[in-house]
């Protein structure tokens, strides 16, 4: 069961978080927002966040933009991608690996200076361009793995970039909603301040970008203006942001890790936040009763085992990975979560245009799993040991201790006996394009990392293919076939919505039936809110925008 709100951690979670906001600035007339985050750290701030898509949420989309945007204003029917940085774009008709965007005129960084063709180039060559000086390897993993094809890009006027993949991809511009667009000007600034004992081009490109993640400049709707790490992050309103309808009316956003959920649930109950991310399900009572509002929506996110294909591994008989999916019942879980899940039938739920009706059907069967894993050779005096790396929090993990150690006492039944290796969430995250067998991933032949299924790549792509292998992207654990090859290809090199559409139908109903993951629990999101903040969209799904929400001033 999950553990209760103790006083004692009440008492040390309002101590510290009073002994951070003490530090804050005099801000009492301001309209100020606290945010506490299920990360330990800040997300990167320098334009390509870390910590999973928390750091998109959190200090991508509120200092940045992408070319391609998500519509985040509903709350009544999936998000899908609109016109950011570029009011329209179309792949060449003749040579389907070249694309052209248009640019928004007028748009301006942060830092004043213009937002064009140039900039949308310097920003592909910060994570593609070895030989760029403004180069960076950190920020290559997160960015790469997210939209591997792509591969240049040239201005063809002021307003105007072709950007070229190395194989004709339809994915891209959904795929381009995780290129945040950074300011040149400004990091050639600040390669200028570097101290010129600091003479190696990649220690003083290194240490502008250090700079320049201290004192962010993008064309968001907030501007970063403090970072201290591990502790908070500040971003004030952007008043000239380009989006009129988008004006943040908050003056003052902080982020705070509040990785532990007891913790971020004592500082909410406390008044030390205004907004914490994934509540302790048993506090949801008391959170309401206290006149904090809970926020929730079913979202296109998996929370999911990934199984290693490598030799060796016990998940390479499909009868044990059927086993598992049939052997734990789920809705048990969301009893135990408060309701705070979906139950999943797949990646993507029956009705979707990507369902494609698989005939291996993901439910609670004890009988039939049981009688897979004799299949396979195993049984109560002869369980087979799996062992699952995961974290204690992070970006979408919902309650990764509490659901693991469920996992494992449910798994019992069906002779498995799991080992749980816990790591911080950002190790975890970074062992997910490292891929099983190295050393990162500690001797487990499974991962939980959950994942957003917004856009094929993300939900089944990267997944499943032999390109998306480590490190290049988050094909964990090695699951490669001619078919999937073949089947992504298909969806890839689709580029009429109803083709491809029926393309990853096909993709998806052979996902489920060759089962490469545990499907455990599709997240809903939930956030609880004070009172005092007003116009939350919470739409369907992982992403939410702040600028459009408004908090009355005071505590």
């Amino acid at each position: 069961m999950l553990s209760t709100i103790r006083p004692a951690v009440i008492a040390g979670a309002v101590l510290v978080l009073a002994g951070a906001m003490a530090n804050a600035p005099a801000i009492a007339q301001e309209k100020v927002l606290r945010i506490g985050m299920t990360a330990a750290d800040i997300p990167r701030t320098h334009g390509q966040p870390d910590q999973g898509f928390e750091g998109n949420r959190f200090t991508g989309i509120p200092i940045y933009d992408a070319l391609v945007n998500w519509d985040l204003s509903r709350a009544d029917a999936p998000s899908v991608i609109i016109p950011g940085l570029a009011l329209e774009w179309a792949v060449d008709a003749n040579d389907k690996t070249k694309w052209v965007f248009k640019l928004r005129p007028g748009v301006r960084f942060h830092d004043g200076s213009p937002f064009n063709a140039a900039a949308v180039v310097w920003n592909v060559q910060k994570v593609l361009d070895q030989s760029a000086p403004h180069f960076d390897q950190s920020q290559v993993g997160v960015t790469v793995s997210r939209m591997p094809n792509l591969r240049s890009a040239r201005a063809i006027d002021d307003l105007t970039v072709e950007l070229t993949t190395s194989a004709p991809d339809s994915f891209l511009p959904i795929n381009l909603t995780n290129l945040f667009m950074a300011s040149p000007a400004h990091w050639q600034k600040l390669l200028g301040e570097v101290p010129a004992g600091v003479t190696d081009p990649r220690q003083r490109a290194q240490a502008a970008w250090t700079a320049f993640a201290a004192n962010p400049s993008g064309t968001g709707a907030f501007r970063g203006v403090r970072l201290v790490p591990r502790e908070r992050f500040e971003m004030v309103a952007n008043r000239d942001y380009w989006d009129t309808a988008r004006r943040p009316k908050i003056d003052r956003v902080v982020l705070l890790p509040l990785p532990e959920p007891n913790a971020r649930t004592a500082a909410l109950l406390a008044g030390q936040v205004d907004w914490i991310e994934a509540p302790s399900p048993d506090a949801v009572p008391q959170i309401t009763s206290r006149g904090f509002k809970i926020y929730s929506n079913a979202q296109p996110h998996v929370w999911p085992w990934q199984f290693s294909f490598r030799e060796g591994s016990p998940w390479t008989d499909r009868r044990v990975r059927h086993a598992a999916n049939l052997c734990i019942n789920r809705d048990e879980l969301k009893e135990l979560l408060n309701g705070q899940m979906e139950v999943p039938k797949g990646t993507v739920p029956p009705g979707h245009p990507w369902w494609g009706n698989p005939s291996f059907d993901i439910r609670y069967d004890l009988a039939a799993a049981r009688r897979l894993m004799q299949e396979a050779g195993f049984s109560a005096q002869r369980p087979v040991t799996v062992k699952v790396l995961t974290s204690a929090s992070g970006s979408g993990q919902m309650q990764p201790i509490v659901m693991n150690e469920w996992l494992q006492q449910a798994l019992k039944e069906c002779f498995f006996n799991v080992e749980l290796e816990v790591a911080e969430w950002n190790s975890v995250f970074t062992n997910w394009r490292e891929g099983a067998g190295s050393a990162g991933a500690r001797g487990a032949n499974a991962i939980n990392v959950t994942f957003a299924a917004m856009d094929p790549f993300f939900a089944m792509g990267r997944f499943v293919t032999r390109q998306a292998n480590p490190p290049t992207s988050n094909n964990w654990g090695f699951f490669n076939s001619d078919e999937f090859d073949a089947l992504v290809n298909t969806a890839r090199t689709t580029f009429d919505a109803a083709g491809r559409d029926n393309a990853l139908a096909a993709l998806h109903k052979r996902l489920v039936e060759e089962a490469p993951f545990l499907w455990v629990a599709h997240d809903v999101g939930p956030r609880a809110l004070s009172p005092r903040v007003t116009g939350v969209v919470q739409p369907r799904s992982w992403f939410i925008d702040i600028a459009t929400m408004d908090i009355r001033a005071g505590s």
